[in-house]
């Protein structure tokens, strides 16, 4: 793998990392986009996914997006918006370089930028995979239904919006106004549920902070999806045999697309 540094659209710089392909790319291009609080890794998930897909002889991106990891930007000041012009670049800078048709592996709050962002992308996506995606942002964060919801989006964090201008995710994260004034505003299962891309979307059935019923129901919906359940996994697929499971889900899928197109 090879250390590198992106310009976003609007010139935030960002950590990135490429993964060549072990032969000659013919497969393909592959985007990562995280999730909130996470980095380029998502918990060693995104590198091993990388490594595999790698070897099946595509070409993989991992960056972190503005205010995660070693990215430019603050926490506080990180917006989907951003976030989108962000998967701008790292789309643009890839199939600018690389032959093949595009993917994106979304994880969480990275399939709010990707999923919004899917007009614009148009046909030149060939395939989605979303792992456990947040969809809908009002039930989410604004009217939190599950319990990391509850617990970090509640009335009091709220509040904390007016006083001090943010509110903090995990302990650990700033989640700032303007991201949370987003929350009210934007809705990715509308714009997912309208593409006619291919997807996947892998999602554990004890999921505590993303719902698990949205993200079947919008698959349902969405044509040519395909749902794969991690059975007794909470968020982020909670072990390492259930983390396997979703990257090779994953894989197979990705090869198996490429080999039928």
């Amino acid at each position: 793998m090879q250390q590198m540094e992106l310009t976003s659209v609007d010139g935030m710089r960002l950590d990135a990392v490429w993964h060549p392909a072990r032969a000659h790319g013919h497969r393909g291009v592959v985007v990562q986009a995280h999730g909130i609080n996470a980095n380029m890794t998502e918990g060693g998930m995104f590198v091993r996914l990388a490594e595999q897909l790698a070897e099946a002889d595509f070409n993989v991106l991992r960056f972190s997006f503005r205010g995660h990891g070693y990215s430019h930007g603050t926490q506080r000041g990180m917006t989907i918006a951003g976030e989108m012009l962000d998967l701008q670049g790292a789309v643009e800078y890839m199939v600018g370089r690389f032959p093949g048709p595009l993917a994106i592996v979304a994880s969480s709050f990275g399939a709010v930028s990707t999923s919004l962002s899917l007009p614009w992308l148009g046909t030149r996506l060939d395939r989605l995979v979303l792992w456990n995606p947040v969809l809908d942002l009002q039930r989410t964060f604004v009217t939190p239904e599950l319990p990391w919801g509850k617990e970090n989006f509640n009335v009091e964090q709220q509040e904390l919006l007016a006083t001090r201008g943010f509110l903090m995710l995990d302990g650990e994260f700033e989640v700032g106004r303007v991201l949370f004034e987003e929350f009210r505003h934007y809705e990715p299962l509308k714009y997912l549920t309208a593409s006619t891309v291919p997807a996947l979307v892998v999602h554990g059935d004890q999921d505590t902070a993303i719902s698990y019923e949205i993200a079947q129901r919008a698959a349902a919906a969405k044509p040519n999806t395909e749902f794969h359940t991690v059975r007794g996994s909470d968020h982020g697929f909670d072990t390492q045999e259930r983390e396997d499971e979703a990257v090779a889900v994953t894989v197979g899928w990705l090869i198996n697309g490429w080999e039928s197109a």
